[in-house]
């Protein structure tokens, strides 16, 4: 039993918040797509947005932070309900970027990770 608990842990904290982020990529037509979205959770390896492009699991596609105008490469992991926000659209980094989101985010363990930087 413990180890079908340590299987479904999550591997960083998540956060509910509507980010503004852009999502740029090819849809499954083949055909180049832009468009501005929100997100519906983060955390330190993807998140959870309303896209209104159909896509697919594995689709790849780059987000970029408006604020800040880092770009990200992404993978579509999991493909959720639609509504008029648009379609629920699960992505994963491709490579580590915990600070994509400008948010801070606890370890595991639920404490605050010390300011990044060389120790004195």
């Amino acid at each position: 039993m413990a180890i079908a608990s340590a299987n479904t842990q999550r591997r960083s904290s998540r956060l509910i918040t509507s980010l503004p982020v852009r999502a740029q990529g090819t849809n499954g037509e083949g055909r180049k797509f832009r468009e501005r979205c929100h997100t519906i959770v983060v955390n330190v390896q993807g998140g959870l947005l309303y896209l209104q492009e159909e896509l697919e699991v594995g689709a790849e596609m780059v987000l970029v932070n408006p604020v800040t105008e880092e770009e990200q490469e992404c993978r579509v992991v999991y493909i959720g309900e639609s509504s008029d926000k648009g379609t629920r659209v699960g992505i994963e980094f491709l490579s580590p970027s915990p600070h994509f989101w400008g948010i801070e985010f606890a370890q595991q363990g639920g404490t605050a990770g010390p300011p990044s930087g060389p120790a004195r």
